[in-house]
């Protein structure tokens, strides 16, 4: 099933602040996130537990805040990109909170969240982005991390090709069109 993503304002002559579009780009990120997951199970790959699953979609939501920045950086000033970006990170540091409780009990998750982030901001930070979208070691990136969190089970043993060659891709084009809609 195709993930339906809203990505146009209800009242579209109002005027949206920085944290109103954040606010929107992370719930949608999220989702994108959460589809992808899924979408690795329905290709026959096997999650070890929830905390897998979620460490899966994290690792996602770091890609597409790599995503929105790069996107923000042609399109806004420093400080209002930074704005951006930060209310982003905070608005899925939440929804990373909240749903790790929902699955796996009380806990600080949040926090381990923006210390991946800060982890793998540098890593991003070598790849390239044109206006075509992420480089093949960009996408490379977001493959072999989740390949490392699904282990080398022999039924994941090609995780990284699914996440390279179409999940990745897909993630950032309805990540990339949402964005864009929203600025509009």
């Amino acid at each position: 099933m195709a993930l339906r993503i809203k990505s146009h304002w209800k009242d579209e002559d109002r005027e949206r602040s920085l944290p109103e579009i954040s606010s929107a780009l992370a719930y949608i990120a999220w989702r994108i996130a959460m589809d992808k997951a899924i979408n690795l199970h329905c290709e026959r790959f096997l999650y070890r537990d929830d905390a897998q699953r979620l460490a899966v979609i994290q690792e996602y939501l770091v890609f597409l805040i790599q995503i929105a920045d790069r996107l923000a950086h042609g399109d806004l000033d420093d400080e209002s990109r930074r704005l951006l970006v930060t209310e982003f990170a905070k608005n899925l540091f939440a929804h990373v909170q909240d749903n790790s409780q929902d699955l796996l009990g009380p806990g600080d998750y949040g926090g381990p969240f923006i210390g991946l982030l800060n982890a793998r901001s540098g890593d991003y930070a070598d790849y390239q982005f044109a206006d075509d979208g992420p480089s093949y070691a960009f996408l490379r990136h977001l493959g072999y991390e989740i390949q490392t969190l699904m282990g080398d089970k022999e039924e994941n043993r090609w995780v990284i090709d699914q996440v390279m060659d179409k999940d990745g891709w897909d993630a950032y084009k309805k990540f990339a069109r949402a964005y864009r809609d929203l600025f509009e």
